[in-house]
């Protein structure tokens, strides 16, 4: 297990192999930090599918409005949308897109991250400055491995469950 520092800027992912530990970076992105948290503790993000799983690229998920596949999910409205809560301000940083980085999805806007996360496969540092950085995976990078590749996945995997480890 991983040694888990802060619990409440970590966050335990369950993925259908296993759990996700990542490690929350509120130093660099306190605003999206805290919108991870609170769609957590909201559980929103419990059976949100993977609509986006491109092989050596990354693996996005998040969006509560669209994608959960216990409630109204649409495979084609899947990514498009957020949730109740507003967009968020750039937070950008000099931390690299690395291998098991979080960042957050946006349209053209790029103050318009709201719910929606990837988490990088590989290093992709061509988004470097493009995309705000909140998080790293700490345990479980093969977990994120073995999700269903697509655009969107046939059969797509999902977040079972996501917590803030402080509450778990």
């Amino acid at each position: 297990m991983a040694e888990i520092k802060d619990p409440e800027n970590t966050i335990l992912m369950e993925l259908k192999d296993g759990q996700v530990v990542i490690e929350l970076l509120p130093d660099v992105a306190p605003q999206h930090v805290e919108r991870m948290k609170q769609l957590a503790r909201d559980g929103a993000y419990d059976n949100v599918a993977f609509h986006r799983v491109i092989d050596g690229f990354m693996a996005q998920t998040g969006d509560v409005q669209h994608a959960n596949m216990e409630q109204d999910y649409n495979p084609g409205r899947a990514g498009t949308g957020g949730s109740q809560y507003p967009d968020l301000p750039a937070e950008f940083s000099k931390l690299p897109h690395d291998r098991g980085t979080l960042g957050a999805a946006r349209s053209q806007n790029p103050n318009s991250a709201n719910s929606q996360f990837f988490i990088n496969f590989s290093d992709n540092h061509f988004l470097n400055g493009q995309y705000t950085v909140y998080g790293r995976v700490i345990e479980g990078v093969d977990h994120v491995d073995a999700i269903t590749r697509g655009e969107p996945p046939a059969s797509p995997d999902r977040m079972i469950s996501v917590k803030v480890a402080a509450d778990a």
